[in-house]
């Protein structure tokens, strides 16, 4: 999918047919007749939109003759399905030519969405430099936002353990756990790439840019560490809540055996005086049938009292 924007000098943002100078050029998930349109009119090379589309593409930054490519991984949310994580990340492909922005994904995500929708103030497309510190400052914003989300299903999950005698939820911790590993590596190169923006003169970059980047960066480091946080937490947790399911399967399985011995004792006299082939006590007593059921009921409570007081219930 291609798509292309700009902002007119009197800020209004609009969707627009062809490339000019000024626009920004949105690609995702593009063709390759989309590809070649863009690298034909903005003479990048093919690679600058190519690796972003890889899925394992590491985040990097480069640059060849005036083009710069910035490659982010950013979060995405994707459904939850019984192994797979609730989040997972993408590479981003941020390029600053001469005339045009460009942005390459593999696949739709709200960062992009964010802009998209023109919901960014201060966003112009003309403005390469402070449209990609943008970029990479709302990315941050979400790696936050999904972390506390992260954090509010931890505690959802850990009160259901407190009860649970399945796998189900060690199993949704477990996609947690994956999460905060992909956003972690994610995080720490990321991080990386903010630095060499910062040394190196890759953008020409006014003081309100600087400021920009280096609010991106404490923002990303703010989330770099919180994910090492939680996932210390749920390692703790994963270990704890296997041993507490185990836990309240033993207890459950207690209750069952002392519930079949309390009422195993009232079958137990009555198998006795069930028996055809030997004389047995009370038979010819009117009340034998009271109290051979009295005698059950009194063996039934006595060993129900006697598991109560260990509690066994």
């Amino acid at each position: 999918m291609l798509n292309i924007y700009l902002t007119s000098v009197d800020g209004q943002f609009r969707e627009i047919d062809q490339i000019r100078k000024g626009c920004w050029i949105n690609l995702i998930a593009p063709t390759q007749e989309e590809i070649t349109r863009v690298v034909e009119h903005t003479q990048i090379p093919q690679d600058f939109i190519k690796d972003p589309l890889d899925d394992d593409e590491r985040s990097r930054i480069e640059k060849e003759e005036n083009d710069v490519l910035t490659i982010v991984d950013i979060p995405i949310h994707v459904k939850d399905d019984s192994d797979s994580a609730l989040y997972d990340t993408i590479p981003l492909g941020i390029i600053v030519t001469k005339d045009c922005f460009i942005t390459v994904c593999l696949d739709d995500n709200p960062i992009i969405n964010e802009f998209t929708q023109n919901r960014i103030k201060g966003f112009f497309t003309y403005k390469k430099t402070r449209f990609t510190l943008q970029l990479l400052y709302v990315m941050a914003t979400y790696y936050l936002k999904y972390l506390r989300q992260i954090n509010r299903k931890t505690n959802e999950i850990e009160r259901e353990l407190h009860e649970s005698m399945k796998n189900k939820e060690l199993f949704s911790l477990l996609s947690l756990e994956k999460t905060l590993v992909y956003f972690m590596t994610s995080l720490k190169a990321n991080n990386i790439v903010m630095e060499k923006i910062l040394r190196l003169n890759y953008f020409k970059m006014y003081e309100d840019d600087k400021d920009l980047l280096e609010d991106v960066m404490i923002e990303v480091k703010q989330a770099l560490e919180m994910a090492e946080v939680y996932s210390n937490i749920l390692n703790g947790l994963m270990d704890t809540f296997a041993s507490v399911i185990s836990n309240n399967v033993n207890i459950v399985m207690k209750f069952l055996t002392a519930i079949t011995i309390v009422l195993s004792l009232p079958t137990m006299v009555a198998s006795f005086f069930g028996m055809n082939f030997v004389k047995l006590p009370l038979e010819h007593n009117p009340l034998g049938f009271i109290i051979a059921i009295l005698i059950s009921a009194t063996l039934s409570v006595i060993t129900a009292l006697i598991f109560w007081k260990k509690k066994y219930f």
